[in-house]
């Protein structure tokens, strides 16, 4: 037993060597560098450092773009439109929108300034004949007895009192001084004189806003039946309310017109700069706010208002000029380039405005065109015959014109700066007026 595992030792122990000596020689064939023909190795050594394949593949691909390769591919990419046909469609609706705002924002303020022109004119040439004829039917209608319960219509009473307001006003406008007002304006500074005006328009739009309304208060006190109970403070408070406030608002804008009379006549006509400038920040506190149609209309209406509002004080400050300067033509030249550049940026900020307000709240053009016909509908509507209130008056509820105070105004100008002497010049006046 002995001998047998004394046998058998070596022999394990000899197979142990061989199996040692095996996996030494592959463990020296797989060090690099050895003899033994292994597997290839799985690292390289650079500078010490290993870098595996897919390191290597993409330093290769980093290699591969290049500069060129870059700006090929920018120049030759393509994209395809029709993929969103909608959104783009939609863009393009927009442009043709805006290039149609002008012609159809400029066809409703034509027609809207000329239904301001007419109800203005209404104050000088039907007015003062509807008063003749309701004072004629006042004075004579005794003479035929009283077949009416009501002395006058409801119409000629309000005429009457249109009247007698007119009237008042323009004799208390005489005790205004124009010059002082004209050389105290003109010795403040620019800056003042810019907060002002921006003042004083908001004073007007205020004016204008609360005065239809002391004016239609008036119209039903002296018209509202006798039967139904008394509910209100009487006539005569609220006549002199009327008389109080045309004259008020006649004042505020006669120093409108005398601001912007200083800034024609400055030197430097920096204040007519900044009075023009002051129009364009118009723009940025209505653009950028929501609008709807009828919120538009309004702003459309208000915007027309303002713009013969301008003209208007546009001749009022021509007249004077011209009878500082004894009616010589050439003056009028002087002043008709400020005058040009004042009405053109009026009509560049309209423009602008609503064009910008149509693209931001997706309203057509096509709108203006419904405006032109509820004004029109305004006008056919105060001219029937059982109309419920006078063209004037639906065309100051509409737009907020008030033609009274700037008709106060506008005679008391015309009448200090034409001297009528004569009996040939009061034939003419009078032939000019029928004709």
């Amino acid at each position: 037993m002995a001998g047998v595992c004394d046998a058998t030792a070596p022999g394990e122990g000899g197979g142990g060597g061989a199996d040692g000596t095996e996996r030494t020689g592959r463990g020296e064939a797989e060090q690099p560098g050895g003899g033994g023909h292994g597997p290839a190795p799985q690292h390289t050594e650079t500078l010490g450092f290993y870098e595996s394949d897919r390191r290597r593949e993409k330093r290769r691909g980093r290699a591969e773009l290049s500069l060129l390769r870059f700006l090929s591919a920018e120049l030759t990419r393509g994209y395809f439109l029709e993929h969103n046909e909608a959104k783009y469609t939609e863009r393009r609706e927009r442009v043709y929108t805006c290039m149609r705002i002008p012609r159809e924002l400029e066809k409703l303020m034509f027609f809207g300034i000329f239904l301001c022109l007419d109800a203005f004119l209404y104050v000088f040439t039907l007015l003062p004949l509807r008063v003749f004829l309701a004072l004629f039917r006042l004075f004579t209608l005794p003479c035929y007895g009283l077949r009416d319960r009501r002395l006058l219509q409801p119409a000629q009473v309000c005429d009457i009192l249109k009247g007698v307001i007119l009237i008042i006003c323009y004799f208390m406008m005489h005790y205004v001084d124009y010059s002082m007002m004209y050389h105290l304006i003109r010795g403040q500074s620019v800056i003042k004189l810019y907060i002002i005006y921006n003042m004083l328009e908001v004073a007007d739009r205020l004016f204008s806003s609360f005065g239809q309304d002391i004016l239609d208060a008036l119209y039903w006190t002296a018209t509202e039946p006798k039967e139904r109970k008394r509910a209100h403070i009487g006539v005569i408070p609220h006549f002199f309310m009327a008389v109080l406030y045309v004259f008020l608002h006649a004042i505020l804008i006669m120093v409108q017109a005398t601001t912007l009379n200083v800034a024609f006549n400055s030197h430097n006509k920096s204040l007519l700069t900044i009075m023009m400038s002051n129009n364009f920040v118009e723009i940025k506190g209505s653009v950028f706010k929501k609008f709807e149609k009828n919120n538009l209309f309004q702003m459309s209406n208000s915007d027309i208002k303002e713009r013969f509002t301008n003209y208007v004080l546009l001749l009022i400050v021509c007249l004077r000029n011209m009878e500082q300067f004894s009616w010589n033509p050439d003056h009028l030249w002087v002043l008709f380039p400020d005058v040009c550049m004042v009405i053109a940026s009026e009509i560049a900020v309209d423009i602008v405005k609503h064009a910008f307000i149509t693209k931001f709240n997706d309203i057509t053009a096509d709108v203006y065109s419904e405006y032109r016909a509820s004004l029109a509908f305004d006008l056919v509507s105060s001219r029937q015959k059982n109309a419920y209130t006078d063209y004037s008056d639906s065309v100051a509820r509409r737009m907020g014109f008030i033609p009274l105070p700037l008709a106060v105004l506008l005679i008391r100008v015309v009448t200090s700066s034409i001297k009528v002497q004569g009996i040939l010049s009061y034939a003419c006046v009078i032939l000019f007026y029928f004709g």
